[in-house]
């Protein structure tokens, strides 16, 4: 029975897209990974918990047949944002987060030069105009 389950998920995982545009982060790549370790001996592991072994992979296949965007289809593909998907998958993509980050990063940089003392001359100066101030 181990064998079959096994089989099952090799072609699941042959049958479901690599998006290379998600390096690291594509559930394709993730389930390859988290199927290698769970048959680690192949059609003879040992499996300890059947039916949530089943339970998993129908999970997986309803994912994977799109079965839920059948189900409940959408009037309309778009979304509040007024994107499309292609503009969604290039936002999404792991190029474009590092260029986001990296924008995001820049930000925090300039403010935290701004804002932040440079020396302890000037950190003594700024706690002083702090004390100085009158109380109201």
């Amino acid at each position: 029975m181990a064998a079959s389950r096994y089989r099952r998920f090799l072609k699941l995982c042959e049958e479901w897209p690599v998006d290379e545009t998600k390096r690291g982060r594509d559930l394709g790549a993730y389930l390859r990974q988290r199927v290698a370790q769970a048959f680690r001996e192949g059609e003879n592991t040992q499996i300890a918990e059947p039916e949530a072994c089943d339970q998993m992979y129908e999970s997986l296949a309803r994912l994977h047949s799109n079965y839920y965007k059948h189900k409940y289809p959408r009037p309309r593909d778009t979304s509040f944002s007024g994107l499309s998907v292609e503009e969604y998958k290039l936002i999404l993509s792991t190029d474009t987060l590092e260029e986001f980050k990296e924008m995001n990063k820049g930000m925090w940089k300039k403010l935290q030069e701004k804002f932040a003392p440079r020396g302890p001359e000037e950190k003594h100066k700024a706690w002083a105009r702090v004390l100085s101030r009158p109380r109201t």
